[in-house]
């Protein structure tokens, strides 16, 4: 027999043995990877038995977590093959099951806020909302998810009439409002739980409606993170938070104001509330205006800057005749 089919014969005899181990380890158990963050432990698919198992001992937080988007993920396409269920955060149960051990399970009333959040974060940290929460002011206090959302649900009651503007329990759960992100409480309240200082100025005389339900404080702060002060949502140049609303303060004009472009809204405006209208930081326009255009402040503007021009604002607001003070297409002095 020539080299050439020793060769053959040798490969074909591999490719037997290969195929023969192939399919007796076809029949054995598989192991399964569950989706968490900084999960390095692989378990024997055994060793997870399913949501139901889990109802016998937990049946109130079982009723609670079937009506949330969490347990929706065994029928979307992408988690086929994966783990779901209250195994996908808390484990494998099987041992805890057998042995009664809490021990044997995941519980995130021992884990600390950080090793909460990673395992929250092991699905949520790929999209733009969340990309930055290591990074926030949250994450840095020890504030994690689960400080502000619920996994199984928030717990909900009767919905009675009552005040948006002081939040109470009665309005704390409405309908689409509270609920929404599995958010334990409306949001101006669970905000408010910790920055309290926000609560008089959003009941001073001029305000953004926030505690009456026209917008939320996540329209203007990102509460996973971010790189701008107060974890706003600011783009480079612009305030976009503001801007989002305030539609024909953007421009792009010809004769841009230097603060609004440089400083931003807050150099004039109080973001939450104010005892002046406009939510100016000063009661009077010409006041604020002169903090700049006074006479001792020559700011380079061609417009007149001497004692007489100033002195006219005692009289009027400078608004009267500079309308367009947040910029001009027309005006280099933000005339009409």
């Amino acid at each position: 027999m020539s080299s050439q089919k020793y060769i053959k014969a040798f490969l074909f005899c591999g490719l037997v043995t290969l195929s023969i181990a192939w399919f007796a380890s076809s029949g054995r158990s598989q192991t399964v990877k569950p989706v968490q963050a900084k999960a390095t432990a692989t378990y024997n698919a055994d060793d997870y038995v399913g949501s139901e198992a889990c109802k016998d001992c937990h049946e109130d937080q079982f009723k609670a977590f079937s009506h949330t988007s969490h347990a929706q993920l065994s029928t979307i396409s992408s988690w086929k093959g994966k783990v779901t269920g209250c195994e996908t955060c808390h484990g494998p149960g099987k041992a805890h099951i057998e042995e009664a051990d809490p021990k044997k399970i995941i519980s995130f009333k021992t884990l600390s806020s950080k090793a909460a959040s990673e395992t929250c974060l092991g699905c949520h940290a790929g999209r733009d909302e969340h990309n930055n929460f290591r990074r926030g002011e949250h994450w840095r206090n020890d504030i994690g998810c689960t400080d502000c959302h619920s996994s199984h649900s928030p717990e909900t009651g009767r919905n009675l009439a009552n005040s948006n503007v002081f939040v109470g329990r009665a309005n704390a759960q409405k309908p689409g409002f509270s609920t929404v992100k599995l958010l334990k409480v409306t949001e101006p309240q669970l905000c408010m739980s910790c920055h309290t200082e926000t609560k008089h100025q959003f009941n001073l005389p001029f305000h953004h409606k926030v505690l009456e339900g026209a917008m939320k404080c996540s329209d203007c702060h990102n509460p996973h993170g971010g790189f701008e002060l107060k974890q706003t949502r600011l783009a480079i140049g612009a305030d976009a938070a503001c801007i989002k609303c305030h539609a024909d303060k953007q421009g792009p004009f010809a004769y841009e104001h230097a603060p609004v472009k440089t400083e931003g809204c807050s150099a004039c405006h109080t973001p939450h509330g104010s005892a002046n209208p406009r939510m100016l930081i000063t009661s009077r326009v010409a006041q604020l205006c002169l903090t700049c255009h006074s006479v001792a402040h020559d700011v380079g503007a061609i417009e007149p800057a001497g004692p007489q021009h100033n002195l006219n604002a005692q009289y009027a607001n400078c608004t009267n005749c500079h309308l367009k003070i947040h910029g001009s297409r027309t005006s280099p002095v933000f005339f009409r």
